[in-house]
């Protein structure tokens, strides 16, 4: 069984490559081709405390990423927020020679920042590795000219300024990022289509092998799960193609299988309820008038 290693400071990563110390206690950019040993992150699983933005020029090690005919290939960003669980090992010889960075921060840099409110919005930080973002040679160029601008800022001499100017950048740079997201989401729309209805499979044969009466309710996460898909980048992407996010989805196939039950069977409301996956009779209640204006009883005895 692999060990487990926790990342809880900037200095930490520094030296745990073997680089000299931060020019900053919050924040770095680490290159690649700066880096001799990768052994203390090698066969182990990584708790990161930290926020990371990793970019990489090629596929190597036991990272993948799905890529397509829309799908750019001069790099790819892959994000992590603290807290998550990775696992490294190196299946491939000359990796480390790979073109590469990441821009890694503390928690702690943006605490104070209006960015500190904001991260919550960059939802591509709870995706996957495989749902990386791809870029294209002008976005690569521009990410990488805020990443330099980040990184002067923090390596020359500190002042008043010095904090604002980096937080200011580095939600420049994931307001772009955001931007690429929505591209490579239309750039999709064939594949996400794809998705949406596998998507509406999965809670179809949820219902046809009964799991609601061990499972209780179908879950982003269990869905997610059967599609291969982190919960957030499913979410995001039936937002994108539907205008509405995972949990709703849910809940109007919910409303939709309801209906046709107390259409047509005499089970009383709490059976339905119960039938469906839901532990308390009232919450299905509640669901269903807010997503249809009217009570199962109400909705039985007007049809």
């Amino acid at each position: 069984m692999p060990s487990i290693v926790s990342i809880n400071s900037v200095s930490q990563v520094h030296k745990s490559l073997g680089l000299p110390s931060p020019k900053h206690p919050l924040i770095t950019v680490v290159k690649t081709d700066t880096i001799d040993d990768y052994s203390a992150f090698k066969n182990v699983k990584i708790v990161n405390n930290l926020y990371q933005i990793a970019f990489k020029q090629a596929v190597g090690g036991s990272l993948t990423y799905g890529r397509n005919s829309y799908d750019f290939e001069d790099g790819t960003l892959v994000f992590t927020a603290p807290g998550q669980t990775s696992e490294y090992t190196d299946n491939s010889e000359g990796d480390n020679n790979l073109e590469g960075w990441s821009l890694v921060f503390h928690p702690d840099l943006i605490r104070k920042s209006d960015l500190a409110e904001k991260i919550s919005r960059y939802g591509f930080f709870e995706y996957a590795s495989s749902e990386a973002l791809h870029l294209s040679l002008v976005e690569r160029n521009h990410i990488e000219e805020l990443r330099d601008k980040i990184e002067y800022e923090y390596s020359h001499n500190l002042d008043s300024h010095s904090l604002n100017l980096i937080n200011s950048n580095l939600e420049l740079l994931l307001d772009y990022c955001l931007r690429y997201y929505d591209r490579q989401f239309l750039s999709r729309t064939d594949l996400n289509q794809d998705v949406i209805s596998k998507f509406e499979k999965t809670l179809k044969s949820y219902y046809k092998a009964s799991k609601e009466y061990e499972l209780g309710l179908p879950t982003i996460s269990y869905c997610a799960n059967e599609l291969n898909l982190s919960p957030k980048y499913l979410s995001d992407l039936l937002k994108k193609e539907t205008g509405k996010a995972a949990q709703e989805h849910i809940h109007l196939f919910i409303i939709e299988k309801a209906k046709n039950i107390l259409l047509n069977s005499k089970d009383s409301v709490s059976e339905v309820a119960y039938s469906l996956g839901f532990d308390y009779p009232q919450h299905f209640s509640n669901l269903f008038k807010l997503k249809t204006g009217s009570s199962p009883s109400e909705f039985r005895n007007l049809n």
